[in-house]
């Protein structure tokens, strides 16, 4: 690892995160009229980010920088795998590890993986169901679309808020910091399927402003310093469909997926890490 690289680390560990990430937030909410769309289009050149993907691609369009991270996408941009035995890709972004769940391991990047029973709050009765399964990571980079869809249908049995730090989840610091996606700040929602079980963790991150779900609204931050468990049993159910929208992100973080054993046949073969996503391309083959 470069000197350069070193001082980055190191200094993840020494800012204010939550602080600093709440600052943003409200200035990423803010309506400053022209400064926020000179702000967008600045961000736009920046990263690269391709507007001719989204439902208005003027800058101007849009009132808040939020209002601009969390764009929609035009209609039918994201054609989804109807193969009801492939599952949908959730995200647009980058692959960052995907595998089988070892002895409840999860590996995070070359010489490190974490706990799944942490990633997932704690709670013994909602990892059960995975041991031995599989798992896919995907980084959302700044300028990727940061909506989050199902990967097949399911049913939400329970949503847990799990407090945390919110160091960067960018490759680098995933490289580099232990235990990381089980030490961030995160929403996990967990899903019954026909196929098996299914957890989509939504890992919050530095400046991540906010994380919501489509049936919770903004889920964090919320100043809790505890875990918080919410079930869904019986009437209480809500079912979302393959390719359905469970989320979205105000700033970028990282999606984890999480599969029952068995469930899978396989994750489609060019899906390696370093490669590209986008949400409705096939994902993985289900076991038949």
């Amino acid at each position: 690892m470069s000197f350069t690289d070193t001082l980055k680390i190191a200094g993840q560990y020494c800012l204010p995160k939550h602080a600093l990430s709440r600052l943003v937030g409200k200035l990423a909410a803010a309506e400053a009229g022209t400064l926020t769309t000179r702000i967008i289009e600045y961000f736009i050149g920046r990263y690269g980010v391709d507007m001719s993907e989204a439902l208005h691609e003027e800058a101007a369009h849009y009132k808040s920088f939020n209002a601009f991270f969390t764009r929609p996408l035009k209609e039918g941009i994201r054609p989804v795998v109807e193969d009801p035995m492939t599952l949908a890709l959730p995200v647009d972004g980058t692959v960052s590890q995907l595998g089988p769940i070892s002895q409840g391991r999860i590996i995070q990047a070359k010489g490190h993986d974490y706990s799944a029973r942490e990633l997932l709050g704690g709670y013994d009765d909602l990892v059960a169901p995975f041991k031995d399964g599989d798992f896919a990571t995907i980084y959302l980079a700044p300028k990727d679309y940061h909506r989050i869809h199902m990967p097949l249908n399911g049913v939400l049995e329970s949503m847990v808020f799990v407090p945390g730090d919110l160091f960067s989840v960018n490759p680098l610091t995933a490289e580099n910091v232990p235990n990381l996606f089980a030490r961030n700040e995160r929403v996990v929602a967990t899903f019954r399927t026909e196929h098996g079980p299914l957890a989509m963790v939504l890992v919050g991150a530095t400046i991540v402003a906010s994380i919501e779900t489509s049936w919770a609204g903004c889920i964090a931050p919320c100043g809790r310093k505890e875990v918080k468990r919410w079930d869904y049993p019986g009437e209480q159910a809500i079912t979302l469909k393959k390719a359905e929208e469970m989320g979205l992100f105000k700033l970028g973080s990282t999606v984890v997926c999480l599969f029952g054993p068995g469930m899978l046949e396989q994750f489609e073969p060019h899906l390696q890490p370093g490669v590209v996503t986008r949400m409705g391309a096939p994902f993985a083959r289900l076991k038949g």
